[in-house]
């Protein structure tokens, strides 16, 4: 049994959180919401089995705070399925998506949010 460490292999953090997500692919449009997500890519979960290498256009819309209020930031972008995993005893599929086809600005506002979020989450664990 290997008792190392997992070691992270992405280059940009990832934060669980439920983040609105449409999904726009050849076959079908689709609502969900995010497990988890950086500013790479999205995990969620779907009714429907999308092909790994099916490229998308995805919608996501990130809960902004901005002068004490929260707002919503429509972020669009191309992505790419990557993973489509079974979920065991129920219906519906685990889907990875790369972002493939990102504006830098977007990027950077999806980065700032997974930011607050750790930054959220550090000062929770703090108190």
């Amino acid at each position: 049994m290997n008792n190392q460490p997992k070691i992270e292999r992405r280059k940009c953090p990832r934060v669980s959180n439920n983040v609105p997500l449409k999904i726009f692919s050849p076959d079908a449009d689709l609502v969900t919401e995010t497990k988890n997500i950086s500013c790479s890519g999205a995990y969620c979960r779907i009714n429907r089995y999308l092909e790994p290498m099916t490229k998308l256009k995805v919608v996501l819309l990130l809960p902004v705070r901005k002068n004490g209020k929260v707002t919503a930031k429509k972020v669009s972008c191309g992505g790419v399925v990557v993973r489509t995993e079974n979920i065991l005893n129920e219906e519906g599929f685990n889907t990875a998506i790369f972002f493939n086809d990102i504006k830098p600005r977007d990027t950077r506002i999806i980065a700032e949010f997974v930011d607050s979020v750790i930054s959220d989450q550090t000062a929770r664990t703090q108190v």
